[in-house]
């Protein structure tokens, strides 16, 4: 659990909230000219990244507002809030951008990686 500070309400438990996904995506203008696998890249596929993260949260047990949120994935560390419509601020994050020092990319568990078939933990 952490806290969230809604932009209009304040700091919050993180239960009063909903996540909405990747910030900054537009829908497409003409999403029924779209092939199937077109929208189907629009609707599923998003960045995933590990680190630094924009998302799109709603206070869903408060104002009802929607905010876009810089997070740290890694970690859970916000880094931070602003309103929708606004630019992300520019802010840095502690690097290695995970607590054990694994690659910014996959699952970062290159023990179960190495192993050969068969092969105990």
């Amino acid at each position: 659990m952490f806290l969230i500070e809604c932009p209009w309400c304040g700091e919050r438990d993180m239960s009063e909230f909903h996540c909405g996904g990747e910030a900054h995506i537009a829908r497409p203008d003409q999403s029924e000219s779209m092939t199937d696998e077109e929208w189907a890249q629009f609707v599923f596929m998003r960045k995933n990244s590990k680190g630094r993260y924009a998302e799109r949260w709603n206070h869903a047990a408060g104002c009802r507002r929607w905010f876009n949120l810089l997070r740290n994935t890694a970690t859970d560390q916000i880094l931070a809030v602003y309103r929708m419509g606004e630019t992300a601020p520019s802010v840095a994050t502690d690097e290695p951008v995970t607590p054990s020092g694994e690659a910014p990319i996959g699952s970062g568990n290159d023990a179960v990686k190495l192993m050969k078939p068969g092969e105990a933990l």
